[in-house]
């Protein structure tokens, strides 16, 4: 009778592991892919269904998610290395460490204003949902979360993760989650990391089988999709995207997506 027990007891505990939920890992499958020359820093705009993107030149443009070009606009900074969708304007930074506000259509929003503690290597911006802004940057090797107006909140060393990240160049939050996603160039992992909303680290994937030096990144939650620039190569991949999710996790809400749908 004591073996008989133990044998279901046993029988119990296995179907238990068989039937627990499974951990969402990070995964990513590829679905298409298209030439575009530079991409630097992207964002996508669900008012359009199209990205914006930044090369490092004077201009960002705004490309359909196949890469036809529908707007073209300066700003007063020398460069533009990295964009974001800011509600319904843009925000873009020069990479010195100077920002500005613009509309869709190339209006400034005021002069460009600069980050508290000046100098700013930024490669990538992401709007936090309370409006902070996040910004990654590879000299030195950081990232930071800052107030609208450009004060320093707080700041993570990204050298001290395992593995290290120090070539960060774009990143992209997830509204639904509040995950980040960060590209490190090949001069780095050339690799995907996701963090939590808080910034630590959940996971890593590598980019070589889809192509080297990704530089930017941006998320369509409402499809799972995610975009990545490469600098070799100059395209744009796009991904069916998983993000890392805990054990009994409901399954993800849609996100922002194309306003005629």
């Amino acid at each position: 009778m004591l073996r008989y027990l133990c044998f279901m007891r046993l029988v119990v505990f296995i179907a238990a592991l068989l039937c627990a939920a499974p951990v969402a890992a990070l995964e990513l499958r590829l679905t298409n892919m298209y030439d575009l020359n530079r991409p630097a820093s992207l964002d996508y705009d669900p008012a359009f269904c199209g990205l914006w993107i930044a090369n490092e030149g004077p201009e960002v443009i705004l490309v359909t998610l196949d890469g036809l070009e529908l707007r073209r606009l300066g700003s007063d900074l020398s460069r533009i290395k990295a964009i974001a969708l800011e509600g319904n304007d843009l925000l873009v930074a020069d990479g010195f460490g100077s920002f500005q506000r613009m509309t869709k259509d190339g209006r400034t929003l005021g002069e460009p204003f600069r980050v508290s503690d000046g100098w700013a290597d930024t490669e990538g911006i992401a709007i936090d949902a309370d409006g902070s802004l996040i910004t990654v940057e590879d000299d030195p090797e950081r990232l930071s979360w800052f107030t609208p107006d450009g004060t320093l909140i707080r700041r993570i060393d990204t050298m001290t993760l395992t593995p290290p990240l120090s070539e960060a160049q774009g990143i992209a939050r997830d509204p639904r989650t509040g995950h980040l996603l960060i590209v490190d160039d090949w001069e780095g992992t050339n690799s995907l990391y996701e963090f939590d909303a808080e910034g630590g680290l959940l996971a890593t994937v590598s980019l070589y089988e889809y192509g080297t030096d990704p530089e930017g990144i941006a998320i369509r939650p409402g499809s799972n999709q995610l975009f990545i620039a490469f600098d070799g190569g100059a395209r744009i991949a796009a991904f069916d995207y998983t993000p890392t999710l805990p054990p009994d996790a409901e399954p993800l809400p849609p996100g922002a997506d194309c306003a005629m749908f």
